[in-house]
């Protein structure tokens, strides 16, 4: 009798959220017989790290899968969980100490953050809808309880509720959407999907391919704010814990995008790809618009940076939409400018946050450039990145995505994406109008503590040098 061949589970494709997982467990337990939660947090950068080095060897090599093909381990994953594992890092070293601060220091924070993170590195790596549909509610579930973390802070379980909300509506269209591609190919296998559609024409033109990869596209855009799904996003980030605001602004965004470009670069045949391109270039075009604009109108700081997360989704957007090997270069570059950008810039509103006082207004950064000259500074640093100045990371992301966009026929995306950099302009301008060229006798005070300023630092130093560094950055991950 032929015994049935197990194919190999190859367990070190997921060596990197393995670590965390366990480790996450781990800290779990330790937490039960250990008072002072830092140590869990120092713990947690402990096992961040270990999973960063794991990774290693396998750069630079071939592409591996496991798990009946269901994940892949290559240069791209590898370099979207480096920038997914810095950003949790630099989180944690703006949380410690914030948490203290406000009362709601619980040792759960850090393994959650670490399960959190663990499902991020699997949807850079998934090559199956269901891998990438399980990776994001993990996500999502983990989030849910850190944006309301700061309970019983009636904002914080509203930033909770309301995310819960929107993430079940973004989970049931993404279901349903993989349910529909399926019935239409008969899988849900990335490449299979992709075999699929090439060996039947027919297959792009049928109602449930078009509907099943519509929803699929409706669910992803939730999870990294393009318009018109997007508007959860200031509410939430207003009400969540400052850190986990930041958490999300880049490590999700991160996340969702690395997904977005698996199923974009693997699953769409060689026919699909005006129609696809198209569409993402006018959600791409109207994120821009919308997200800029609207940041403009804003007075309070965390809003301010969630709307302009909203805008840089579109940018980011605009790489993918050029479907060539040089606009997933800018795009993967764009992605770690911007994280790094946006977490200093939510290390500063960290600092600016009181015993359960707020003081996010514009006005409360009055003076803070003359009274924390290491903190304006590096504030100054972020908004000129933001908003395309040379010679920062910004500018050299803005700069390879429009690049992108322009030489794959787009260039009416590429000009949008210039007008609405320079309305960006106006409100990054504003703050460090506001730091430098304004005082305010009643400015709150800041708790610019050593473990935040590190995070600060590191943010402004990595924004900086890669900005400097724009070529061997981008050969992290070559073209093929």
């Amino acid at each position: 009798m032929n015994s049935m061949q197990i194919p190999a589970l190859n367990w070190a494709v997921i060596g990197a959220p393995l670590v965390l997982i366990v480790w996450a467990t781990v800290l779990m337990v330790v937490d039960l017989f250990v008072a002072n939660k830092r140590t869990i947090a120092y713990l947690g950068l402990a096992g961040l790290v270990a999973a960063a080095a794991i990774l290693i060897p396998y750069f630079g090599g071939q592409a591996m899968s496991g798990f009946s093909d269901m994940v892949v381990l290559d240069d791209t994953a590898i370099v979207l969980q480096w920038i997914l594992l810095l950003a949790t890092a630099i989180t944690i070293f703006l949380s410690i100490d914030h948490l203290q601060r406000l009362g709601i220091e619980r040792g759960e924070y850090y393994p959650l953050m670490l399960f959190t993170t663990s499902a991020m590195l699997l949807m850079a790596q998934g090559n199956n809808l269901i891998v990438l549909f399980l990776a994001l509610e993990w996500l999502s579930i983990g989030l849910y309880v850190l944006a309301g973390f700061a309970y019983p802070k009636i904002r914080s379980e509203e930033a909770a509720m309301k995310y819960l909300l929107y993430g079940s509506f973004a989970a049931g269209f993404l279901i349903y959407g993989v349910a529909l591609l399926y019935g239409a190919t008969g899988t849900v296998s990335l490449p299979g999907i992709a075999q699929a559609l090439t060996n039947s024409p027919g297959l792009a033109s049928n109602p449930l391919t078009l509907v099943g990869a519509a929803m699929i596209l409706i669910g992803f855009s939730y999870k990294i704010s393009i318009v018109p799904f997007h508007m959860w996003t200031p509410d939430v980030y207003e009400g969540s814990p400052t850190p986990v605001a930041a958490y999300m602004s880049a490590a999700t965004k991160v996340a969702g995008f690395a997904a977005l470009l698996r199923v974009v670069q693997i699953a769409l045949p060689p026919a699909l790809v005006p129609q696809v391109q198209a569409a993402l270039a006018i959600l791409a075009a109207l994120t821009m618009i919308v997200g800029n604009l609207a940041a403009v109108a804003q007075t309070n700081i965390k809003r301010m940076l969630a709307y302009s997360s909203v805008a840089h989704a579109g940018f980011i957007l605009v790489g993918l939409v050029a479907f060539s090997p040089g606009g997933t270069q800018a795009f993967l570059y764009y992605l770690l400018s911007y994280a790094l950008t946006n977490l200093g810039a939510f290390a500063v509103v960290v600092a600016l946050e009181n015993e359960g006082e707020e003081h996010f207004a514009l006005s409360d950064l009055a003076g803070l450039g003359w009274r924390r000259p290491v903190m304006g500074a590096a504030m100054a640093i972020f908004m000129l990145s933001l908003a395309g100045v040379p010679p920062l990371a910004g500018f050299f992301a803005k700069f390879l995505v429009f690049t992108a966009a322009y030489r794959a026929g787009y260039w009416w995306l590429a000009l949008i994406g210039l007008l609405t950099s320079v309305v960006s302009a106006f409100y990054y301008l504003r703050i460090i109008v506001n730091m430098y060229m304004r005082e305010s006798e009643t400015a709150p005070r800041t708790f610019a503590t050593p473990l935040l300023r590190v995070g600060l630092v590191v943010s402004a130093l990595f924004v900086i040098v890669q900005g400097l560094l724009t070529y061997p950055v981008l050969q992290l991950v070559p073209l093929r």
